[in-house]
């Protein structure tokens, strides 16, 4: 099928029928935004030739797929395998990264086979894992039936052209599979146009173009011009891999004007609790440590809990009520992982803002990880990034129920500041609840105020903005010893008893 009839076809489903006649797998080349018209089928023969040799018995093994398109490819992850390259530390801080890239691709959807780790210097700059062992890579895909190879580090271009032609199966790289799971998992329209901003920046320096895609869209012929041509458009004109990236770019900067917009209205909204001396607490912590199900605990949100990876990335933001009346908000925020890809960082930078305006940050830990101090330490490298580094911060241990007493015992005399939980079984949430009050910003000042018992709606404020230190009834009115913002206390001055501030 010639690639013209395939973008003649604007029948979604015909097309669909047409392309797996020719063994085009469609979900392998659908692109993040619509490139429907721009899908080509390679049918070179050498290459055909060389992808039907190495097919394996339907049912038995996974059908190899045309890696070469140009466009963005939803990843169909259904058999793996893993690499990894152990450039530092232990073998066990190796294996525990293989196993954590194992269950981001378990979460994206796919069923792992094998995990396979190289000692090496540092990642071989062609070919990822060292060249002589990419031969014995190739032999386990063959053997396991695999359909994909995914490395645990970023690939460069040239790594992964390399690393595909050599095993003849899909490569992808961590960041690829993080910004998959990601886009499973974006429901409000901010965090999908986040998500699909971080995916086109990946993607733009890997386009690739092979045979026809290196084609010239608009030149004509030197006499007459062709269907292309026309007077004044005659010569070389556009790739067809320079029309994707300028198509791209032009996606990319829409989407960021598109997120600057949301960034003003979360900020006009942040801006508001800031007037009005709301105190803010931020929920932070690595991935399915169990954040939303500390902020459901807290607060009644409601907000989806599910046992995986970046199960939540929308951000919310619920109000809560200290023991003495005074109301905060919890924010719970994007999950962070190790090697959190920066395209992500930098696409959630005005979700990640909510970290940084923070009064304090709840950092929660997953106890029962085989290695919660380098989630510490990955956590604090992002929140590093976007400023958040200098808050105050309170460690939260999650998950005792699950984790060992050896565990505890060592993490407690690691963190002799931090509050023990489980928010599964609810133990320790009031005693985190006080403590986060008494962590909460106290206002600045503090005065004594008779208010008229007419003037219910400034003792409810006082409440409800304030930190009440005592209060009593007399015949004129309800005394009220207080600690309040400046405004506030500016709208009591009328009402100050006297000799008292």
């Amino acid at each position: 099928m010639d690639a013209p009839v395939a973008r003649a076809c604007h029948d979604r489903s015909l097309r669909r029928q047409l392309l797996r006649t020719y063994r085009a797998d469609e979900s392998a080349v659908t692109t993040p935004y619509d490139l429907d018209d721009e899908i080509e089928a390679t049918t070179g023969e050498l290459e055909l030739e060389d992808r039907n040799a190495l097919r394996r018995v339907a049912g038995l093994s996974t059908e190899l797929t045309d890696v070469t398109e140009v466009e963005y490819r939803q990843l169909r992850l259904e058999r793996v395998v893993l690499v990894g390259v152990w450039t530092d530390g232990s073998v066990t801080d190796a294996e525990n990264s293989l196993t954590e890239l194992a269950a981001l691709a378990e979460t994206a959807g796919s069923q792992v086979l094998e995990g396979l780790i190289q000692r090496r210097g540092r990642p071989d700059p062609a070919t990822y894992i060292g060249r002589g062992k990419v031969g014995s890579l190739g032999d386990v895909v063959l053997s396991s039936g695999a359909d994909t190879v995914i490395c645990d580090g970023e690939l460069s271009p040239s790594q992964l052209r390399n690393l595909e032609q050599q095993v003849k199966v899909k490569v992808i790289d961590r960041t690829a599979l993080i910004l998959d799971i990601f886009a499973q998992h974006a429901k409000s329209k901010e965090g999908k146009a986040q998500v699909e901003l971080a995916q086109l920046e990946y993607l733009l320096p890997r386009l690739r173009g092979w045979g026809e895609t290196l084609s010239r869209q608009s030149g004509g012929s030197a006499r007459g011009g062709g269907a292309g041509g026309g007077v004044g458009l005659r010569g070389p004109g556009e790739t067809k891999l320079e029309t994707d990236r300028r198509r791209i770019r032009t996606r990319i900067a829409r989407l960021r004007r598109d997120i600057k917009g949301m960034r003003t209205v979360r900020q006009t909204k942040r801006a508001r609790r800031s007037r009005n001396e709301v105190p803010a607490v931020a929920i932070a912590g690595y991935t399915n440590a169990g954040k939303s199900s500390l902020l459901n605990r807290l607060t009644g949100a409601g907000v989806l809990v599910e046992d995986a990876l970046f199960a939540t990335l929308d951000p919310t933001t619920r109000r809560a009520y200290a023991s003495d009346g005074r109301v905060y908000t919890l924010s719970d925020t994007v999950g962070f992982v190790r090697h959190l890809p920066h395209q992500i960082v930098e696409a959630f930078r005005s979700t990640l803002e909510e970290v940084a305006d923070a009064d304090l940050v709840v950092h929660v830990v997953d106890g029962a990880h085989p290695d919660p101090e380098e989630q510490v330490r990955a956590v604090r490298e992002v929140l590093a990034e976007v400023g958040a580094d200098r808050l105050p911060e309170l460690l939260v241990v999650n998950k005792t129920d699950a984790a060992d007493e050896e565990t505890l015992l060592r993490l407690k005399r690691e963190w002799p500041d931090a509050v023990f939980v489980s928010a599964h079984a609810n133990r320790g949430i009031d005693e985190l609840r006080s403590v986060i009050e008494s962590r909460l910003p106290r206002p600045a000042v503090e005065v004594r105020v008779v208010l008229p018992y007419d003037r219910g709606d400034l003792v409810a404020r006082v409440h409800r903005r304030g930190e009440v230190l005592g209060t009593s009834h007399l015949p004129e009115g309800t005394l009220l010893h207080v600690r309040v913002d400046e405004a506030l206390a500016a709208e009591l001055d009328p009402f100050k008893a006297d000799g008292l501030r």
